[in-house]
């Protein structure tokens, strides 16, 4: 049995740097025992065909290796590692996260870019303290820039947007000069991408707007150096622009405050920022030392709580679709009785194996919202287009692909889908589901059996009680179906 957490590593590939944090957990409070950040570039190492560059994997798996070095061993860790944007868009990114998650020992996790939203918000609300009334919360980071109203440690809504300060950098003054007429294009192209939000977040309000990660942080210093105000407003952003602009090249850029690594990208970071205070209306924007890995301990230690967000997002999908929880409730009972049963002989110790089939369970009827007919085909389109607070890329794709393969006949790439996405964990839990699903099938509270469960290798044996068959000749139909759909995914199934 694992050992209660007491340190949490919190580990953020982001599109032009890599953070590692370590805390140390006591009393339920973290405090942070260490820090490390390593400039890798990874969004500036994109070829033309988005792929990864040779350059920046190689800077990338150097650092997780260094990365892995620092990193507290033992039972009582946890760990998460996400990746952010350039590992959203690039076309080899499965390749990297395999090569990162095996430097690391760990897997990493590519999160939508509204989850990323919700858990910077997260880090900011507890750097900051979770009263204060409504706040605007914006981080530009080196491929995308998040927006995020919300108030305590609650967000309301929460955006990503397709800009950072390595790509506003790299479209904008990738010929290395600093001309006003480059700003004003800069500003002008983030001010369209923030109308996309803009109304919605003007008429929501909010009474604070803060800033987080290294454009922010390293704007607010430079401003700060060279008395040009104390927190970022408008006239210091002014002052800084023309500052760049009288030095005319990044190349020779060497202001007080301003580090030889943020220098590079400073002038699209700094666009994205004065866009927004211009289409957003803000008049001062405060730093905070919080940001996505923060977010990322924080929501880690909610779940060692067991207040697992993602439980909330299943519940709202579950409300917003009508779906009988009575009878997600049997088949969820059902398949979890069948995976306590099958875990060991299958060796699925991972508890998000039985948390995942849970939630699946739970959503497996979303579908018929849409039509009853290939409902679960339905299913497996919302979820798998759904913003879900908490869930990576990669479980949400499981989770569709799980409810899409719960019910009629498995298809050669429902079945490829799920080895791709979870191997033969995923094809078996998606066998339990099936099972669950079908000796539910009456949705009566007292119709079903959980039949004694055996497993030899990939073949399964339901033994019931006697004559149980025979008073429930449907059912038993169906699990003759069943035998027949499961043989196409090379599982063995008898019934008796």
């Amino acid at each position: 049995m694992r050992a209660p957490a007491q340190q949490l590593v919190a580990i953020d590939l982001g599109s032009n740097s890599f953070h590692m944090v370590v805390a140390r957990l006591a009393d339920g409070q973290l405090t942070i025992v260490d820090r490390l950040r390593e400039r890798v570039q990874l969004a500036s190492g994109l070829d033309a065909q988005n792929n990864i560059s040779a350059a920046a994997w190689a800077r990338g798996l150097d650092c997780l290796r260094r990365f892995g070095e620092r990193m507290p061993s033992g039972d009582d860790v946890e760990v998460r590692v996400v990746g952010t944007n350039t590992l959203r868009k690039a076309r080899n990114a499965a390749e990297f996260v395999a090569k990162a998650s095996s430097a690391l020992g760990h897997p990493v996790e590519v999160i939508p870019g509204r989850e990323e939203a919700r858990l910077i918000y997260l880090g900011v609300a507890h750097s900051t303290g979770g009263n204060g009334g409504r706040r605007l919360v914006i981080d530009i980071g080196g491929g995308s820039t998040e927006a995020v109203i919300g108030e305590g440690f609650v967000p309301q809504v929460a955006e990503s947007l397709h800009m950072g300060c390595v790509s506003y950098t790299e479209r904008f003054f990738g010929d290395g000069r600093l001309r006003r007429e480059a700003f004003r294009e800069a500003t002008t192209a983030a001010c369209v991408e923030l109308e996309t939000i803009g109304r919605n977040f003007r008429k929501i309000g909010w009474a604070t707007a803060i800033g987080s990660s290294g454009t922010i942080l390293a704007i607010d210093a430079i401003l700060r150096a060279n008395g040009w105000g104390d927190g970022i407003t408008r006239e210091g952003l002014r002052s800084l622009r023309d500052a760049m602009i009288a030095t005319g090249r990044i190349g020779k850029l060497a202001l007080p405050g301003l580090s030889g690594e943020r220098a590079p990208v400073l002038a699209g970071g700094f666009a994205i920022l004065y866009g927004a205070f211009r289409l957003l209306a803000i008049d001062r924007l405060t730093p905070s030392l919080g940001a996505l890995r923060e977010g990322l301990l924080y929501d880690t230690l909610a779940r060692l709580a067991h207040e697992d967000v993602r439980d909330r997002a299943i519940d709202w999908l579950s409300e917003r679709y009508g779906v009988d929880r009575a009878q997600a409730a049997r088949v969820e009972a059902t398949a979890l009785a069948f995976f306590d049963r099958a875990a060991a002989v299958w060796s699925m110790d991972d508890p998000e194996d039985r948390r995942l089939l849970a939630w699946a369970a739970r959503v497996h009827e979303i579908g018929l919202a849409l039509s009853y007919s290939g409902y679960h085909r339905h299913g497996e389109y919302l979820l798998a287009n759904s913003d879900m607070a908490g869930f990576s890329r990669e479980q949400r794709s499981l989770l569709a692909a799980l409810v899409g393969a719960h019910r009629r006949r498995l298809r050669v790439e429902g079945i490829a889908a799920l080895r791709a996405l979870g191997g033969v964990r995923a094809i078996r839990l998606a066998v339990l589901l099936r099972l669950a699903a079908t000796l539910n099938r009456a949705r009566e509270p007292d119709a079903a059996a959980v039949p004694e469960l055996a497993i030899t290798g990939n073949t399964l044996e339901l033994s019931f009680p006697p004559d149980w068959l025979a008073e429930h000749p449907m059912t038993a139909t169906d699990l003759e179906y069943e035998q027949s759909f499961l043989a196409a995914a090379a599982v063995g199934l008898t019934a008796r």
